[in-house]
């Protein structure tokens, strides 16, 4: 790993001299879906340029100083399954590792890290450094190269580039990914005051980027708002006024390919927890006047609103405030659930109405944002813009809201991205396969009326998109059909897959006879009425039954497997489940990928359909059956009338094609 300093001297030399105008896939914006973008486009094999304002800001956590957590840390492992990079800096910079809703069954497990801002951010710049085909430029982007499109492929538009606002020669590629964030027409809101900008210290995007998506492109946009809490100086907070919550005594890795994290066990800090109380709500009370951020139309976030919105929405009530590590050798606390937009002497007076901060002091303030974002059903499940050939978008410019959504975007636009400039096909993941699948499904299909956070409810099929298992269920797929997974990850993937497939086949032909078992495992209660042989797989799941258990009992068919005991049982608690989900998935995968013509004019289709069925497929234009299954206000009927009518078209397509002759003949004869 490079030392910090060294490593920003390499990456200014790098990004100052470009080689080349002409790159395969440009990618704007160096945050989390920005780097994903990047390393994944170049990881597929396209030469890749990516533009960013500040190099140093290149993996900056801009907000909360953690990652994953439920739902969010399924889409971390994810991404680590296709050799995406934030599993693996979380595992180099966290310093609190904890597995969340564990009290429930694993399918709902949240891995969740506190990490150390600079050794997050070193981690990510480090990688995309030494990425082969990847190149960094320091620069903002002032508007897109769009010309004609290719008649041959959909769309109305096609981009070719990109120029900078320095006015330097125009970069030409085959495709761009937009990364925006927060910064696209972006505004920072305190108290009265507002300025452009997407983050607090840096500059503003050019309006020639958003206005190039309008007006050029005829991009619907819409406007949301987000917001940060202010960093509070540690050694001015009381913390045995807050209550002690340590993190998991073995930390678990993101990262497939990491059987430990960097920070040591006993090295971990602990985060605190406190409450907000009626003092706190006066003076929000007190303040909307002063607030103008609090009073504009612009969606908030529901899943993490300011302490504005919550004492509006829900007066009298107390709440959860996390005192949260920024880093090992930090002197800030990051408060979460503090997110505010009050003028700075009010956040102070706020703040030290919680008695663990009754004398806290303010070294950043919070602060809101508004900006733009592009309503996501413009976009197909590659993320590729509908109208606009060769424009991919990625993160909070398609209306959702958080670092792990922005980079399980990222991955995938930047891999479609890569395959439309090497004029491969594009890849698409079902959401049966994968909360990557949901996360893009329900963007593409329904859009977002607010910032879109993942939840495991959101999956239909959570028992079986496990964080244990997505190496199994993705990392082969990344390897073998699209080609961002390394070599080194596809030969572990495969190891550990054969080793799971050997240990169950193990467990499955290890049969013993019920007395034989409550011999082996006295102290656990098998009912005496059960009189019977059964199998190593049906003992491990009872609830008190481990693998190492089974393993004692029986060490030389099992003691192989120790490494994966964890797994094993898992698979072993699911596995009915599974089984019975697996039926249903393949019968949805079989209607889903059933595909709907781009080119079908839903208006004069001759089919019974309503008129605001017509109108809504005719505006979201779902790739597939099951895309349009999910929208909103199309009924089941009508998804009969669309599979009959698809499946009709397609097999007057093949008799035409086996038999063009006698379809002439026949058609000819009907007319």
């Amino acid at each position: 790993m490079l030392k910090y300093g060294s490593f920003l001297v390499q990456v200014s030399r790098r990004a100052s001299h470009l080689a080349r105008q002409q790159y395969d896939v440009i990618v704007v914006g160096g945050g989390h879906a920005g780097t994903e973008a990047a390393a994944a486009a170049a990881r597929v094999g396209a030469e890749t340029l990516l533009v960013t304002q500040k190099i140093h800001t290149i993996g900056a956590l801009s907000c909360n100083p953690s990652l994953g957590g439920v739902g969010k840390g399924q889409l971390v492992k994810e991404v680590d399954a296709l050799d995406g990079l934030c599993g693996r800096a979380g595992d180099w910079a966290g310093i609190h590792f904890s597995i969340l809703n564990r009290r429930k069954g694993p399918a709902v497990w949240g891995p969740r890290a506190q990490l150390d801002r600079q050794l997050y951010r070193e981690f990510i710049q480090s990688e995309l450094l030494s990425t082969p085909r990847l190149t960094v430029l320091e620069g903002s982007v002032e508007e897109l190269l769009v010309t004609e499109p290719d008649p041959e492929e959909p769309g109305h538009h096609r981009v070719t580039g990109i120029c900078l606002a320095n006015g330097s020669q125009p970069i030409s590629a085959s495709s761009v990914v937009l990364t925006t964030g927060t910064f696209l027409s972006g505004s920072l809101f305190m108290g009265q005051t507002s300025s452009p900008g997407g983050r607090i210290g840096d500059a503003p995007s050019s309006a020639g980027l958003s206005q190039t998506l309008r007006e050029r492109l005829g991009l619907r946009i819409g406007r949301l708002r987000t917001g940060t809490p202010p960093r509070i100086v540690k050694d001015s907070v009381d913390l045995s006024l807050a209550e002690l919550f340590p993190s998991d005594s073995t930390p678990t890795p993101f990262s497939f390919l990491n059987t430990h994290t960097r920070c040591k066990p006993e090295d971990q800090l602990p985060c605190h927890l406190t409450h907000t109380t009626p003092g706190v709500e006066r003076v929000v009370m007190e303040s909307l006047h002063l607030n103008c951020h609090i009073q504009e139309d612009a969606k908030g976030p529901r899943y993490c609103p300011s302490i504005e919105s919550r004492v509006l929405r829900f007066p009298g009530r107390q709440h959860q405030v996390w005192l949260e590590p920024e880093g090992l050798t930090s002197d800030l606390l990051y408060p979460q659930g503090l997110s505010m937009t009050m003028p700075p002497d009010v956040q102070l007076r706020l703040i030290r109405e919680i008695p663990a901060m009754h004398r806290a002091e303010i070294h950043t303030p919070g602060y809101g944002v508004q900006y733009d974002f592009v309503c996501p059903t413009q976009l197909s499940p590659a993320l590729q813009v509908k109208n606009t050939q060769g424009l991919f978008l990625a993160g909070q410019i398609n209306g959702t809201t958080g670092y792990e959504e922005a980079a399980a975007q990222g991955l995938w636009a930047g891999v479609n991205a890569a395959r439309w400039a090497l004029s491969l096909p594009a890849v698409m993941l079902s959401r049966t396969e994968s909360y990557i699948g949901v996360l893009i499904d329900d963007l593409v299909s329904r859009g977002v009326t607010e910032p879109y956070r993942m939840f495991t409810s959101r999956a239909e099929f959570r028992t079986s998109l496990r964080p244990d298992n997505a190496d199994l269920r993705l990392t082969l797929k990344g390897f073998e059909e699209v080609g961002c997974v390394s070599s080194l990850r596809h030969q572990e993937a495969v190891r550990v897959r054969d080793s799971l497939q050997d240990a169950l086949e193990a467990l499955q032909t290890l049969t013993v006879s019920t007395p034989t078992w409550r011999k082996k495992l006295p102290n656990i209660h098998i009912s005496e009425a059960k009189n019977t042989i059964v199998t190593g797989m049906n003992m491990l799941q009872y609830n008190d039954v481990s693998f190492e258990m089974l393993a004692s009992a029986y060490p030389e068919c099992l003691s192989p497997y120790m490494e994966f005991s964890q797994r094993l049982k898992i698979e072993a608690v699911y596995r009915p489940h599974c089984d019975l989900q697996k039926k249903e998935i393949e019968r949805i995968q079989k209607e889903e990928k059933m595909s709907l013509p781009q080119d079908i004019d839903y208006f004069s289709l001759p089919v019974s359909l309503s008129q605001e069925v017509r109108e809504i497929l005719d505006r979201v234009r779902p790739s597939t059956l099951g895309a349009a299954t999910r929208l909103q206000g199309i009924t089941p009927a009508a998804i009969v009338h669309l599979l009959n009518y698809v499946r009709h078209t397609e097999q007057k397509r093949r008799r035409k094609q086996s038999n063009p002759q006698n379809f002439t003949n026949s058609l000819t004869a009907s007319l």
